[in-house]
């Protein structure tokens, strides 16, 4: 095996694999899985036990300077604290030298983590929700996870084992060779490895640094702009003129009867209670094992047609143009968002922003209130409304007669053209800052078309829509925002 050598063009990327464990590392690896949340319970506990304490003497009046010095949540210091109470806390008393150290690292590098949010949340620093302050992990709901970055981490000669600290060679169920062929060679470096159970099995992902080489797309001058849909997963039209559909395989909508079914069986079962503490019967436990594999199938489903759709997209195009939508607000509508939820929005463009860059390809984001469908693709011209039920766009300015998402699509694919050298193309933008949440200030103008050049009211004042014509230039380029 050749030597690693760090140069430039690597890249930070993981390969995820399913595991075939037998019963002993099954219990292994749950094991490790449980010292990192038994971990990250303790700094927890260990952390907030001085919060509560100098809470409680300030209600006793003492001074500040008197009062019990706070406890710091850096891993450094949670390392340094766990090591000496591992060996006097009854909790890992008997037990702890079981698992590799890996384990109670995991644990103690999350809860820091989850310190440091809420601390840059509590101080406005952080972006998004606020967040709240560290909870305990539930033994029965906490997600079954570990992470090492140190001792024997490798992929095996055969491509059908992996070698893991304290836990030795573990079986994979598809073959390695993708990462193995990379290692051998010297193009890749493994820097650590998590374990994770989800959907019912056992994974590993290797986060490694590998040497990645640029692959042109088969069409560098085309863009395409794809308009995303539930009656139709994807409308992709491109700068060629060409049309293409995507079906939405609805794959939730064809579970609905069997999940019925399932959920339906588990109803009738004993099931756990909180409030009496009634544990779950075997039959409950296997009626819910077999609702969750009809779940699990789904969400591999779903998974498997989008990773496949997303990467056709970036291997051909050269520039992708998609909408910003707003996935949060759409599930709000209790009619459709089930089936928001299961076409994965947020997911295709998740994907295409990574596997965009692998390629040398650009995406392009329109502007959430850039009115696509409501403008005509063959002159400009924008309609005041446009309900959802109506699937067929009329333009009353030049009679284009069109397909609601394919002509939302032609104008997503125009707007690569404007991203690159400025003009103007079709529809009218309001790029003022939003005032309120998510921009529900703002609406949709009407633009009319353009007069003739030089065609002035009297003492040389522009017309209405003269003046939305001459600033569309400027406001186009500030709608659009590169990824």
């Amino acid at each position: 095996m050749k030597k690693f050598q760090a140069q430039p063009g690597f890249v930070v990327q993981a390969y995820r694999f399913a595991l075939d464990p037998n019963a002993g590392q099954e219990a292994a690896l749950r094991s490790h899985c449980g010292a990192a949340r038994a971990a990250y319970n303790w700094a927890v506990g260990w952390v907030e036990a001085s919060w509560w304490q100098r809470r409680a003497e300030e209600s006793y009046g003492i001074a500040e300077e008197d009062l019990t010095p706070w406890r710091p949540w850096s891993l450094p210091s949670l390392r340094k604290a766990f090591n000496e109470a591992k060996h006097t806390d009854p909790r890992f008393c008997g037990w702890w030298e079981e698992n590799s150290k890996e384990a109670y690292s995991t644990g103690l590098a999350n809860a820091a983590a989850a310190f440091d949010n809420y601390a840059k949340s509590k101080r406005g620093k952080r972006k998004g929700r606020a967040v709240g302050m560290p909870r305990f992990k539930s033994k029965r709901k906490a997600r079954l996870a570990c992470r090492f970055t140190t001792g024997t981490i490798r992929v095996e000669a055969g491509g059908r084992h992996v070698t893991l600290p304290r836990l030795g060679p573990v079986r994979v169920h598809e073959p390695t060779v993708k990462l193995l062929t990379h290692v051998q060679a010297g193009t890749a470096r493994i820097l650590s490895a998590t374990v994770r159970h989800e959907r019912g099995r056992w994974f590993v992902s290797f986060q490694t640094e590998v040497k990645r080489d640029l692959v042109r797309v088969a069409r560098p001058d085309i863009a395409v702009g794809i308009d995303l849909g539930i009656k139709t997963l994807a409308v992709m039209a491109d700068s060629s003129g060409e049309i293409r559909e995507v079906a939405n395989p609805r794959h939730l909508s064809a579970a609905l009867v069997e999940l019925r079914r399932a959920s339906r069986l588990v109803s009738r079962r004993r099931g756990p209670d909180k409030r009496t503490g009634q544990k779950p019967s075997r039959r409950w436990e296997k009626a819910n094992a077999a609702r969750n594999r009809v779940h699990h199938r789904v969400a591999n489903l779903r998974e498997d047609a989008l990773h496949k759709l997303t990467s056709a997209v970036a291997a051909e195009y050269g520039t992708v143009v998609v909408e910003d939508l707003n996935v949060t607000g759409m599930v709000k509508n209790r009619r459709l968002a089930r089936h928001i939820a299961d076409a994965g929005f947020g997911e295709i463009r998740r994907q295409l922003g990574y596997k965009a860059k692998r390629n040398g390809c650009r995406t392009v984001a329109a502007n959430r209130w850039f009115p696509s469908s409501k403008t005509c693709s063959g002159c400009g011209v924008v309609k005041a409304k446009l309900p959802l039920h109506i699937r067929t766009f009329e333009c009353d300015a030049c009679g284009l007669v069109i397909e609601r998402d394919a002509n939302a699509a032609l104008n997503l694919a125009a707007l690569a053209a404007a991203a690159a050298t400025g003009t103007a193309v079709g529809g009218d933008l309001d790029t003022g800052k939003v005032s309120k949440p998510r921009g529900v200030d703002q609406k949709t103008r009407t633009t009319l078309p353009s007069c003739k050049a030089g065609q002035r009211r009297a003492g040389g004042a522009t017309l209405p829509h003269q003046r939305q014509q001459e600033t569309r230039d400027r406001t186009q380029t500030e709608a659009l925002t590169l990824w």
